[in-house]
């Protein structure tokens, strides 16, 4: 059986796993980001790499090819990554140094093209063929896949929905993170209430108005970026991911409902919006699984 490694850099934590063709996932290894520039960060993903492959008791000659998400911009074209989230990930040639390194076939994309593609694998949107993962946390961003296609746009920018024009009040903030992830992102929660996202959410489940109040704002915009996504894309199902969507319970059913408000009528009909199934698997899933399709290639 083929095997390759799936890879999920986030500006947080590295998370790495052996996956099968089958999508079972062997030792799973976790880690800090290194936050120390552009040669610690090759040499960290190398090493765990290396470590999945120990751990799942796979000899390296038996790994196909490793796949690489990560948050940020990859140019597919030269290989590079930028990565603001991460010290020095200013259009390093990580693709190339990994491969070196490595001696084995490497394949990057971003983190949200890797969630899509973990979902239509293994996820709530298996076998689908017109998928959006809409990840909704620190940031918001999109992984689309439209005709069973991923869909990247002419720079590798296509996804960065945060930026959606959805208030005509052109908040300063806007200018820095765009109007959707400003109002609807996890860090949006906790500026109106000056306190946590978590201890909003907790309120919120507690029956607390004030709290609630500023739930349903978030679930208002939300609700208009996902139509706008149903309008543009038609797809079969958007798959909510991402940490603020740990409370899913909470946005899900207003926001289905609010949606409908928005949305293109007949194509709004056709879509379910769903949670994701993967979880904090969806991103190594699907850099696991984009590299087999580039090994299938």
């Amino acid at each position: 059986m083929k095997h390759t490694i799936g890879v999920d850099v986030g500006g947080t934590k590295i998370a790495a796993a052996v996956v099968d063709s089958e999508g079972n996932i062997g030792a799973k290894i976790k880690t800090k980001t290194g936050q120390g520039g552009f040669a610690e960060s090759v040499n960290q993903v190398a090493e765990i790499a290396r470590r999945a492959a120990h751990d799942s008791r796979i000899a390296w000659s038996d790994v196909s090819a490793i796949g690489i998400a990560v948050p940020g911009i990859y140019y597919a074209a030269s290989g590079l990554v930028w990565a603001p989230n991460i010290p020095g990930w200013d259009h390093i040639p990580l693709r190339d140094e990994l491969t070196a390194k490595l001696s084995v076939r490497v394949v990057l994309d971003s983190d949200r093209a890797a969630y899509a593609t973990g979902e239509q694998w293994l996820g709530a949107a298996h076998g689908l063929s017109d998928v959006i993962f809409l990840a909704v946390g620190t940031g918001i961003g999109a992984g689309i896949i439209s005709g069973g296609r991923l869909i990247r746009g002419t720079g590798d920018i296509a996804g960065a929905v945060g930026w959606f024009a959805l208030d005509p009040r052109k908040k300063e903030i806007y200018k820095q993170i765009g109007c959707f992830e400003a109002e609807s992102a996890g860090p949006s929660l906790a500026r109106r209430a000056g306190a946590t996202t978590e201890t909003v959410i907790e309120r919120a489940r507690r029956g607390e108005e004030g709290a609630q109040e500023i739930v349903r704002a978030a679930i208002q915009y939300l609700a208009m970026g996902v139509a706008n996504l149903v309008s543009v894309f038609n797809p079969q199902m958007i798959v909510l991911g991402g940490g603020l969507m740990q409370a899913g319970d909470l946005f899900l059913e207003p926001l289905r409902r609010e949606m409908l408000e928005w949305a293109q009528p007949i194509a709004a009909k056709q879509v379910r919006i769903e949670l994701s199934r993967l979880g904090e698997d969806a991103g190594l899933l699907g850099a696991a699984r984009l590299a087999f399709l580039e090994t299938e290639a």
